[in-house]
C-alpha cells in the first residue's frame, strides 16, 4: 500500500469517527499531494508524497514558532496536532549519529574542506538523507564537520 492510499483511508477512517482536527489534517495534505500531481503532470510516488509531507511539516513548525512568539497557544497547539499528524506518515528519521556518518563519508568523497566545499558536500549528503532526516539538522552537522 503506498503512501497516498494509507492517507486517503486513514482520511475515510477519521470521516467514520467524526474526528474533524484529524480529518481537516489529512485533507490538506491529500489537496497539497494533488496539486503537486497537477503542477508537475506526474502520478504521486512515496517520493514525492514523502517531499510534500515534509515541506507542509516544515511550514507548519514554522507557524508554531511564530504563533507562540505572539502568544497564540491556541493556534499553536493546532499547528502541532497537524505537525504530529503528518509525521505518521514519514519514514523513520536519522539519528544524528547515522547522519554524522553519511556526512564523513561525503566530506571524504568529495574531498571537501572548509566552508567553501559546504555545497558539494550537502549535494551528496542531501540524496542520501532526503525525507529521513530535517535538512537544517543535516546542514548543521555538515557545517560542525567542515569548520573541525
Amino acid at each position: 500500500m503506498t503512501i497516498k492510499e494509507r492517507i486517503t483511508e486513514d482520511m475515510k477512517n477519521a470521516m467514520r469517527a467524526h474526528d474533524t482536527a484529524r480529518l481537516s489534517a489529512l485533507r490538506l495534505l491529500l489537496a497539497a499531494i494533488k496539486q503537486r500531481e497537477v503542477d508537475d503532470r506526474v502520478q504521486a510516488t512515496d517520493e514525492l508524497v514523502t517531499g510534500v509531507i515534509g515541506k507542509l511539516i516544515k511550514q507548519r513548525r514554522d507557524s508554531v514558532k511564530q504563533y507562540s512568539d505572539a502568544g497564540r497557544d491556541d493556534l499553536a497547539q493546532k499547528e502541532q496536532f497537524e505537525i504530529d499528524v503528518l509525521s505518521a506518515y514519514m519514514p523513520a528519521q536519522m539519528s544524528d549519529d547515522e547522519i554524522k556518518a553519511i556526512v564523513t563519508a561525503a566530506i571524504a568523497e568529495t574531498g571537501a574542506t572548509g566552508m567553501a566545499g559546504m555545497g558539494k558536500v550537502m549535494g551528496v549528503v542531501k540524496g542520501k538523507c532526503a525525507g529521513k532526516a530535517d535538512m537544517g539538522r543535516v546542514s548543521a552537522l555538515v557545517k560542525a564537520a567542515l569548520s573541525a
